[in-house]
């Protein structure tokens, strides 16, 4: 359509919004319907398009997305409080966030259900709304030290959302004094007040002491520190008995070879291995799990707490249990030397590591040996079977874990051949496109106080990828079992580890910073090509300063995997069918699956979709919580490490740049800290966003991610995890 001006084209938008007032759509299908074929028409379209957003006439949900506002100025959403007073309000509708000034908050917190108006935009700033009521609020909980004089106390927060203290009358102190850390919740917050009024709810011990601080850290994350009293009398009841016609219902393993591989320090071994000859050179591989639903029937009182917690939680110290310890330190666990139920894949396998045939069954085993890492890896290495790269990794090797252990060597043969089959199991995961993200995990040496006193990183060997390829091949069989069906047939419902497609953009930003340090990575046309580049240039990048950065932006590249009844497939492992089955003890999806194949093994009807997607949505949200949890506890180890070697100095590698200053992690400790940008003193320094680097403006001193520098620590604040170096030279 020629001819048209930018009055016309305006007309013609408005009155196609408002015959279409429900529908958001993007600007391919905007032409179409106005028929605008030209490259004039539509630049002006866009043009408009955007001004009318601006406006508030438009919503914009997705980029390039519109649809009429038919909410007009007045809006419901949540409300997201920032400490520097920049506040945001996310409209229920969609589209951006918009900027709530502290003056206009109404004292909403972080997660509150407000109503807000939009305020008429200023030239030249960004769209502003002010909190005209707030709706519901969000369970803040906030956990701080106690402060106070002879007149009145206050929380000082950890919350770094939080600027303000909340004032606490004496009344509410619940028996804390001045130093103490603790929780407490907001009771009021009068208009024409700067500070809350608050209360505490719970005392957590003294700031500073190990227990404390790590019960801050799930307190702060809303996760459970200790355990209901109704749970454990509940587990305490169940009886360690198997009762002899439960046995006879199972097929019976106890006589074949059978272990466990689990970390040094591991309690709850909830999967083991079996194996045997199957004659003509092939092999019986049994995956034996922990029968944790035998045991916890869905909705009794440890099922509604299992669920309620969704995971277990490492620390750096601890682990907080999804179960009792009744249940996952001794019933559940596959103990050596006592008779266990277990639900069990058992494969037949040949020497190139094909699976000929499988079958899932209720079992009975009999462990013969509880084996560490470290012994497994030992006997790998002492028969010259392990990878080449394992013998140049650091790592201890542990003796005998328990009094009467049959020697290792005994069970070399079993070892060293499911070490041959995890490795040809592990090539073909690759060759089809699976992600090799292998990273170096930082642990700590901790005293009896809970003081860190050392660093020490673990490294993924043989012995570790045997465990997790046979636990791979038995989670993605069971899922196959279930979800692959025939053409025209519905499957049935069964919650996926399911892993998204990585984003475009995120790529390409990956591709180009490995272009900075010469290396390549291209972005091909499948996701087998893209992954299989990326495994070369994570392969190329080792031992070099930039590796732990390159491996750190290669994952934040990825979508996060979690839960879900939509199979979409699993991009880092390359499976188009995977779950999670081999972690009953410490997953509850693991626990519903396991529910969900007895039922379909027994002919039950498919479970319900929607409930279980609820469940899926609430095991993710609680997989992530966790492990932000565990995160915050190793940083808050790393602080409290370098706290006592202030001032000494290490060679680092910068790990970020932003307009506030430099990220550098030490090569020796991995711990990272912040140079910050006032401390750079010898020019006046420009953020290049683009290029990820700070840059002098006089001297032209450039600081860019990867450059290794030499910094000594300058503070370390363990209320807020944070480090600050100071940089000594490039």
């Amino acid at each position: 359509m020629k001819g048209l001006r930018r009055k016309d084209i305006q007309g013609m938008l408005q009155a196609l919004f408002q015959q279409n007032p429900n529908e958001a759509m993007d600007v391919k299908t905007i032409f179409r319907r106005l028929n605008l074929t030209t490259h004039p028409t539509r630049q002006m379209a866009v043009e408009m398009l955007v001004e009318m957003a601006q406006d508030d006439l438009l919503q914009c949900p997705e980029y390039m997305v519109f649809r009429l506002n038919n909410g007009g100025h007045i809006m419901t959403g949540t409300f997201t409080r920032k400490a520097n007073g920049k506040n945001i309000f996310m409209d229920d509708r969609g589209g951006r966030a918009i900027l709530v000034a502290e003056r206009n908050s109404l004292h909403a917190l972080t997660g509150d259900r407000v109503q807000a108006v939009l305020l008429a935009r200023r030239k030249n700033h960004c769209r502003e709304a002010q909190i005209t009521e707030i709706l519901e609020r969000a369970e803040n909980r906030f956990i701080g030290r106690v402060r106070g004089n002879k007149d009145f106390c206050w929380l000082q927060t950890d919350d770094k959302a939080m600027a303000q203290d909340i004032i606490l009358p004496r009344r509410h102190l619940k028996g804390s004094e001045k130093g103490d850390k603790v929780v407490a919740v907001i009771t009021e917050w009068p208009e024409d007040s700067k500070n809350p009024i608050g209360k505490v709810v719970d005392v957590l011990g003294r700031s500073g002491e190990n227990n404390t601080e790590m019960h801050a850290i799930l307190a702060e994350y809303g996760l459970p520190y200790d355990y209901p009293e109704n749970v454990e009398r509940a587990a305490n009841q169940i009886s360690d008995v198997i009762p002899e016609d439960e046995i006879a219902r199972r097929e019976d393993m106890r006589g074949v070879m059978t272990f466990t591989i689990d970390p040094r320090d591991a309690k709850d071994f909830d999967d083991a291995l079996s194996i045997r000859s199957a004659g003509k050179g092939l092999w019986e591989v049994g995956v034996h799990i922990a029968d944790v639903s035998h045991y916890v029937t869905e909705g009794s009182v440890i099922d509604r707490e299992a669920l309620k917690r969704a995971t277990s939680i490492y620390l750096v110290d601890r682990t907080i249990p999804m179960l009792p310890e009744r249940l996952c330190n001794q019933i559940c666990s596959l103990r050596p030397d006592e008779d266990k139920l277990t639900y069990s894949v058992i494969f037949t396998i040949d020497e190139r590591a094909n699976v000929r045939n499988f079958h899932i069954a209720h079992t009975v085993i009999r462990s013969d040996r509880r084996f560490t890492y470290e012994e497994v890896q030992k006997v790998l290495e002492d028969m010259g079977e392990a990878s080449p790269e394992d013998y140049g990794k650091p790592g201890d090797h542990a003796g005998a874990v328990y009094e009467g252990a049959a020697p290792a060597e005994d069970f070399a043969l079993e070892l060293i051949t499911l070490n041959r089959l995890a490795k040809q199991l592990r090539a073909e995961r690759f060759a089809k496109g699976a992600v090799d993200f292998d990273r170096a995990e930082p642990r700590f040496e901790i005293d009896a106080d809970g003081r860190p006193t050392s660093v020490y990183f673990k490294f993924a060997k043989d012995a570790n990828k045997l465990v997790e390829e046979f636990m791979l091949l038995a989670n993605r069989t069971v899922a196959a079992s279930v979800g692959r069906v025939p053409k025209g047939k519905q499957a049935k419902t069964l919650p996926y580890r399911v892993h998204d497609k990585p984003d475009e953009t995120k790529l390409q930003n990956l591709a180009d910073m490995a272009a900075r340090f010469g290396l390549r990575f291209r972005i091909g046309k499948s996701a087998g090509e893209t992954n299989k580049s990326m495994n070369r240039m994570l392969s190329d990048v080792h031992d070099r300063p930039e590796q732990n950065m390159m491996q750190m932006l290669a994952l934040r590249s990825m979508a996060k995997a979690q839960y879900s009844t939509v199979n979409i497939g699993h991009y880092g492992l390359g499976f188009a069918y995977y779950t999670h089955f081999t972690s009953p003890i410490r997953r509850y999806p693991d626990l519903i699956v396991h529910r969900l194949l007895t039922r379909y093994a027994e002919g039950g009807r498919s479970a319900q979709k929607d409930r279980c997607e609820e469940l899926c949505v609430h095991c993710s949200d609680m997989e992530q919580l966790a492990a932000k949890a565990e995160r915050d506890s190793i940083k808050y180890k790393q602080v409290e490490f370098m706290a006592e070697r202030l001032g000494e100095e290490y060679d680092g590698v910068i790990t970020g740049v932003t307009e506030w200053g430099l990220y550098v992690e030490t090569k020796e400790s991995k711990c990272e800290g912040l140079v910050p940008l006032r401390d750079l003193n010898d020019d006046y320094y420009d953020f290049d966003e683009r290029n990820y680097c700070l840059v002098g403006r006089r001297r032209r001193n450039r600081y860019s991610l990867g450059d290794e520098v030499r910094i000594k620590v300058a503070a370390a604040d363990l209320d807020r995890k944070q480090l600050d170096y100071a940089l000594i030279r490039k």
